[in-house]
């Protein structure tokens, strides 16, 4: 044993990696690419300067189509070793895809100095083409390919990219020709038919398309690509049986990728109860297949069968726990159900052994968004972006919550940050344009409205232009504005928002208020107008109309919370507790993650005088956000208010933090000091309070904090003027006992 252990321990750096690489390979060809990973990491572990370890990374990562850690471990492999030829072509492949025109000129430059090295590489001519191409250098790509040709006259690829430079140059029987040689040059291969077949079907030559797919399944009658552009065309005549037995031909095939294809086309003709059977059937005879498993998931999820799903995902995680796909997948789930708890840990987990996967960090931002944790949303996204700058999504709703957190300049700065040729798309210019009207920089937002409005009437830039026109007291424009988002987005309430706002803004609240029953009345099944509806009743003290939408909001999706937890608030607020109580404690049980309902259930609770009660709901919103400010203010006030001030200024102390303006927040965390016996920084925390907002419950609290830090005077004054404001509440009999008998 001490030999092979000194054996073990003395094994050197070359040869552990070999080992690990070995390891790696094999798991690669394997198509467990997690388990790769791992060893081609412990490979570069052993050989931090060796390039071949992070190359085979790369490999990895873009058979795992995770083309952005690909392209950062091809980059690598190549700064290591700048004559490492295969690493140099996969990343300026990778590069050449890209949107940025400086990325496709860094792929030419890299493929240029593999070229020098080896002139005759005909990968190399291809990829350099290829970014030729893309930088409108269609004459240098065809010579390029052209001589790649004259090496190789039956390599496809070339004779494909040879057409596509043709093309580019309007060169339509040049580009035929190239396909026809090489179809000549490969007699006995169906591949150069079906490129030919596709050339045709795009020139819009049904006939001959169809006449070159049949050529190729003459030569090979199990051809995958043959048979699946015939089924294409099939579907596209309304063939409808012929289409169905050309995929059952595709999906018997050996090759893997075919064999939910039947399955699919099942699933797209709305025959859905037989396509889940059969990916039922199809996952149950190879467990070990992935794309399988994702299919039968996707079709679970599409007919409301998440639970299954859940459980297929779980079995395989249960086998397999460095599943990454099934972890990915099943954290959509529980995002999708709520389970955000469970939604972290899976991505946490992604994360562990895909360090850079934009998909979980951007996952995670869902989560925290759910969660309404902005903290947390806002590093994710900035982890996707610093992952991958052209993640437009993730820089496009990072903007949002700057704007949404009073931080319209940072999000500025971060639109104005993004790739060049991002700037000029629709979405672009509207996010910038919600940054440019949070600063009030409304000539630019003008620009930027009328940019996007020139091209169409996006529903987005009209309600922009609505937003503005609304700010600068052009009442009837805003109207006419947001009537035309309405009547392309009828349930964008925010439309209805900038309506109600301008009709108040000249003291026509009635009026206002009827063009939203009408806009109801026109969408009985709109759950987010028939809440909106409901939130603008309530606030204008119509209860019996309010809870009518309410219902309303429900018939039209009974999953939806927030119409409950308004009608909770509706029963509270007319005294019907009980009514309250149930419809809460349906609400927390079908959805514990609901930190609306567990906060409205402490209300409620703190109410009928609950105080345990109470406490256990806040503590429930607190391990589910520990960043909530509300929740963590209320535990601090009922466990002060219970004997536990040493627990409870913790809590006091955090919501501080997160909401230091919050006169509530100052009013607990001054109670929480008397509590304690520490009476001078009670009184200090308790008159910014009152000063901010000076209640009858924060003038009594501040007047016993007075009396009990020697200063009776100023004590007896702020007791007699919050006396005055409210003398039934509780806290009023405890200060009369403080100060004697006191005012009546």
């Amino acid at each position: 044993m001490a030999i092979l252990t000194l054996s073990a321990c003395t094994q050197s750096p070359q040869v552990k990696e070999a080992k690990y690489l070995e390891k790696g390979k094999k798991e690669f060809e394997n198509k467990n690419y997690a388990v790769a990973i791992l060893h081609f990491k412990n490979a570069m572990a052993a050989q931090p300067r060796d390039a071949e370890p992070y190359y085979r990374l790369g490999l990895t990562y873009l058979a795992a189509n995770d083309m952005n850690t690909a392209a950062s471990h091809f980059r690598k492999a190549s700064e290591l070793n700048p004559k490492h030829a295969l690493a140099q072509l996969k990343l300026a492949e990778l590069l050449s895809t890209s949107r940025s025109k400086e990325m496709v000129e860094e792929a030419q430059k890299r493929t240029e100095d593999v070229l020098a090295a080896l002139p005759d590489d005909i990968d190399a001519l291809n990829v350099l083409a290829v970014t030729e191409l893309r930088l409108g250098q269609p004459e240098s790509a065809e010579a390029h390919l052209e001589q790649a040709l004259r090496k190789s006259p039956s390599h496809l690829r070339s004779s494909i990219a040879l057409a596509q430079a043709r093309l580019a140059r309007k060169d339509v029987a040049g580009a035929e020709e190239a396909l026809k040689q090489a179809a000549a040059q490969a007699p006995k291969s169906p591949d150069p038919r079906v490129y030919l077949g596709g050339f045709y079907l795009a020139q819009g030559k049904a006939a001959e398309a169809e006449q070159q797919f049949r050529r190729a399944l003459a030569i090979n009658p199990k051809h995958g690509p043959a048979l699946m552009n015939l089924g294409a065309m099939q579907v596209r005549a309304g063939q409808a049986d012929q289409a169905e037995q050309t995929y059952r031909q595709v999906a018997a095939l050996p090759e893997k990728q075919y064999k939910p294809i039947h399955a699919l086309y099942l699933f797209q003709s709305g025959k859905r109860d037989q396509a889940v059977a059969e990916f039922e059937k199809l996952a149950a005879g190879d467990p070990t297949d992935r794309n399988l498993r994702t299919e039968l998931v996707r079709a679970y999820l599409a007919v409301n069968r998440a639970s299954e799903a859940e459980k297929v995902l779980t079995a395989a995680l249960k086998k397999n726990g460095l599943d990454v796909d099934a972890l990915l997948q099943r954290s959509r789930i529980y995002l999708g159900s709520g389970k955000y708890a469970e939604a972290q840990t899976d991505l946490n987990q992604v994360l562990h052994y895909r360090t850079d996967s934009t998909e979980a960090h951007y996952l995670l931002s869902k989560v925290g968004r759910a969660r309404e944790d902005r903290a947390i949303q806002r590093q994710e996204l900035g982890q996707v972006l610093r992952i991958d700058p052209k993640f437009l999504a993730a820089r496009m709703e990072l903007a949002q919550l700057l704007i949404s957190n009073r931080g319209a300049q940072s999000a500025l700065q971060l639109l104005d940050e993004a790739p060049q040729d991002e700037r000029g798309m629709a979405p672009f210019v509207v996010q910038r344009n919600w940054a440019l009207l949070a600063l009030g920089r409304k000539a630019e937002a003008r620009e930027g409205i009328d940019q996007v409005l020139s091209a169409g009437k996006v529903p987005e830039a009209l309600l922009q232009d609505a937003a503005l026109k609304l700010a600068l007291k052009d009442y009837a424009g805003a109207r006419a504005s947001a009537e035309g988002v309405l009547s392309q987005t009828p349930e964008d309430v925010r439309a209805l928002d900038v309506l109600v706002r301008s009709y108040s803004a000249h003291n026509q609240a009635a009026a206002g208020l009827q063009k939203v029953r009408e806009h109801a009345l026109r969408q009985p099944a709109s759950a987010a107008v028939q809440q909106f509806l409901g939130q603008v009743l309530s606030a204008s003290g119509d209860h019996v109309g309010a809870r009518q939408a309410f219902e309303a909001a429900k018939a039209a999706k009974p999953s939806l919370v927030t119409a409950e937890l308004a009608l909770a608030e509706l029963d509270t607020t007319e005294g019907k507790r009980d009514d309250a109580r149930r419809r809460l404690s349906a609400v927390v049980s079908s959805h514990p993650g609901s930190i609306p309902a567990h906060v409205l259930f402490a209300q409620l609770e703190m109410t009928e005088g609950k105080a345990a009660a109470a406490t256990e709901q806040y503590r429930k919103v607190v391990a589910l956000d520990e960043k909530n400010a509300l929740a963590l203010n209320g535990l601090a006030y009922l466990l002060a208010e219970n004997g536990q001030p040493d627990e409870a200024l913790k809590y006091a102390q955090k919501a501080k933090e997160l909401a230091p303006n919050s006169p509530a927040v100052d009013d607990t965390l001054g109670w929480t000091y008397f509590q304690k016996g520490l009476y001078a920084l009670a009184v200090t925390h308790l008159e910014g309070a009152t000063a901010k907002e000076g209640t009858a419950l924060r003038k009594y609290h501040l007047a016993m904090a007075y009396l009990k830090a020697g200063d009776a005077k100023r004590g007896r004054q702020t007791f007699e003027a919050a006396l005055k404001m409210d003398p039934s509440l509780r806290e009023a009999q405890v200060a009369r006992q403080a100060f004697g008998s006191g005012p009546n």
